[in-house]
C-alpha cells in the first residue's frame, strides 16, 4: 500500500512557549497533513535530551522530555492558573531558557495535583519509579553524570527515598512523566482518528548518563569503576573524516543472550505501545557494530564485531509477533546486514541526495522500503543544491527533465521524484517541503552544540501555501488511499 509522510520533530512545531509541544499546534499539524493526503508523521526520539540536546543521547529509553509538555493543557486541567508567552517568534529552540521558563509552571502543577487511580496505575509501570529516583538524584547533583555521585547514590537503592526532600523531588518527576504520557496518548489518539500513523525513532544505543545504564549496568561493557570499556560510533565515512565517536557504551551481548535479550525486548515492547511504527536507528549494529576503545579520542581506531542479530530477532518476534519495525540501513553495509533486514521483511531506507552523489545508485530497486529526500542528518535540499557547482546543478536539473519533472523550485522537483518512486512509503522532511536553506538544517553529524536540533517553525503559514502542490502530488502518485 503506497503512502507518504512528513518528518517533523515535535520540538520544531510552532509554539508560544519556546519549543514545540503536545498541545494544540500538534493537532493542527495533524489536520494539515491529513488534508494534504499524508498518512505518516515521523518524529525524532521524545526521550529526555542528553549531551548537546541530542535526542540520540537520551537520559532514558522510556521517559519523555519535560520540555514537550503543553502548559495550555495543564491550565485546562486546572493545574496552573495561567501562563505567559515565551520566545513565541523564535526560529531556534533555546532549550536551557525554555526549561527555566517552564519550571515554575511545572512546580505549580505538581503542587495542585491530586493522585487518582489512573496515576497510581502509571506509577506501577516498571521504569517509572526508577526514572523518578534517577532524575531526582541527577537534579540534586547539579545534572552531573551518575558516575560522579556519591557511592550510595550510585547504588540506586530505594532507601534513598527516606530523605523527604529527595522523595518529593522524585514524586514530582513521576508526575511530570504522567502528564507527558497523558498528553501524548491524547495526541496519538487524535492522529490515529484522522488516519495518521506516528513513526517513532528509537536510538540503537542508550546514553551512558542514562537511567538505562544506571539501573542495569550488567547489560553493558563497563570497567570495575562502572565506566565504559568500549564505546560506540562509526568509522570514517561520508559525514566525517575521523568517523563519529558517539560515546555510548557498548552492549554486553553475551549477557544479553543469557537473559533472552530482556533489556532490549522490554525497551522495544514499551516503545511499540507508544508509537504505531518504530524506526530502529543504526540497524546495522544488530549485524556488526564498531567497537572503539574508550581511550581513543576519535572513531578511527576500532573493530567491527558481530552481534547475534538473527537470534535476537527470532526471540523478539516469538515474544512480540505484531511489532512494526523499520530499519535505518544507511551507509556502507556488508551483504549480511541486508540479508538480516530482508529475512524479517523490514522496510529499509534510501536517500535521494545520496543517489546524485554516487553513494546509492539503486534506490529504485525495491518496493519494500522508505524513500526520503533527506533525513535529519542531511543538508536541506536547497542548501545541498546551492553548494553544487553550475555543472552539477545543470546535470541535476537535466535528470529531472528526463523524468518529466519540470518544477520551478528544486525542492519541488525532489519531492515529486521522491513520491513518484516505487517505494511503498515516501517521506519528506518539513525543511525540504518549505524549501529552506542550511540555516534550517536539523543536525550536522559529528558536531555538538551550535544550531543542532534547534530549528523551529514560527507558524504554519508557509506550510499551508504548499497544500495544493502536495495534495495534487499525493493524488498523482497514488499515495492517497
Amino acid at each position: 500500500m503506497r503512502k507518504s509522510g512528513i518528518l517533523m520533530p515535535i520540538s520544531s512545531l510552532p509554539s508560544n512557549t519556546g519549543v514545540g509541544d503536545f498541545g494544540d499546534n500538534a493537532k493542527k499539524f495533524v489536520d494539515l497533513i491529513e488534508a494534504m493526503g499524508f498518512k505518516i508523521w515521523q518524529i525524532l526520539p521524545l526521550n529526555p535530551l542528553g549531551f548537546g540536546n541530542s535526542p540520540y543521547q537520551p537520559y532514558s529509553s522510556y521517559a519523555m522530555d519535560e520540555c514537550y509538555i503543553s502548559l495550555k493543557k495543564l491550565q485546562e486541567e486546572g493545574l496552573i492558573s495561567s501562563f505567559d508567552s515565551f520566545d513565541e517568534n523564535a526560529e531556534q529552540v533555546n532549550y536551557e531558557e525554555v526549561r527555566k521558563f517552564k519550571a515554575t509552571y511545572l512546580q505549580e502543577a505538581f503542587e495542585n495535583f491530586c493522585e487518582d487511580e489512573e496515576f497510581n496505575r502509571f506509577v506501577e509501570i516498571p521504569w517509572v519509579k526508577r526514572y523518578g529516583l534517577f532524575s531526582a538524584l541527577k537534579k540534586k547533583n547539579g545534572l552531573k553524570e551518575w558516575s560522579l555521585w556519591s557511592e550510595e547514590e550510585q547504588g540506586g537503592s530505594e532507601d534513598l527515598l527516606k530523605d523527604e526532600v529527595l522523595k518529593k523531588s522524585a514524586q514530582k518527576e513521576i508526575f511530570i512523566q504522567y502528564e507527558l504520557k497523558k498528553q501524548w496518548n491524547e495526541l496519538k489518539a487524535y492522529a490515529n482518528s484522522k488516519g495518521i500513523e506516528i513513526m517513532g525513532d528509537l536510538p540503537f544505543y542508550v546514553g551512558y548518563d542514562s537511567e538505562d545504564v544506571y539501573s542495569s549496568k550488567e547489560n553493558f561493557l563497563l570497567d570495575d569503576k562502572s565506566r565504559p570499556s568500549f564505546i560506540a560510533g562509526v568509522p570514517p565515512d561520508y559525514f566525517s573524516e575521523t568517523g563519529q565517536r558517539w560515546g555510548n557504551p557498548i552492549y554486553d551481548w553475551e549477557y544479553l543472550k543469557k537473559t533472552e535479550f530482556k533489556f532490549w525486548i522490554d525497551r522495544l515492547k514499551y516503545n511499540s505501545e507508544v508509537f504505531d511504527i518504530l524506526r530502529i536507528d543504526h540497524f546495522r549494529a544488530f549485524d556488526t557494530y564498531w567497537k572503539i576503545p574508550s581511550s581513543c579520542p576519535t572513531a578511527q581506531e576500532g573493530e567491527w564485531v558481530e552481534a547475534p542479530g538473527k537470534l535476537f530477532f527470532d526471540t523478539l518476534f516469538e515474544k512480540l509477533p505484531d511489532i512494526h519495525l523499520v530499519a535505518e540501513d544507511l551507509g556502507e553495509l556488508r551483504r549480511e546486514v541486508l540479508e538480516l533486514r530482508d529475512a524479517y521483511h523490514f522496510k529499509g531506507m534510501k536517500i535521494i541526495q545520496f543517489a546524485f552523489e554516487g553513494f546509492d545508485q539503486t534506490f529504485d530497486d525495491r518496493k519494500e522500503m522508505i524513500i526520503y529526500t533527506g533525513t535529519h542528518d542531511n543538508e536541506t535540499i536547497v542548501g545541498w543544491f546551492d553548494h553544487m557547482n553550475e555543472e552539477d546543478q545543470k546535470r541535476t536539473l537535466d535528470f529531472f527533465k528526463s523524468k518529466g519533472i519540470k518544477n520551478k523550485k528544486i525542492n519541488h522537483s525532489f519531492i515529486s521524484y521522491c513520491l513518484s518512486s516505487i517505494a511503498e512509503l515516501a517521506i519528506v522532511p518539513m525543511w525540504d517541503i518549505l524549501g529552506l536553506d542550511n540555516n534550517s538544517r536539523m543536525n550536522v553529524p559529528g558536531t555538538i552544540g551550535g544550531s543542532n536540533w534547534r530549528w523551529k517553525m514560527i507558524d504554519f503559514d508557509s506550510f499551508k501555501k504548499e497544500k495544493s502542490f502536495l495534495k495534487k502530488l499525493n493524488e498523482k502518485t497514488d499515495r492517497i488511499i
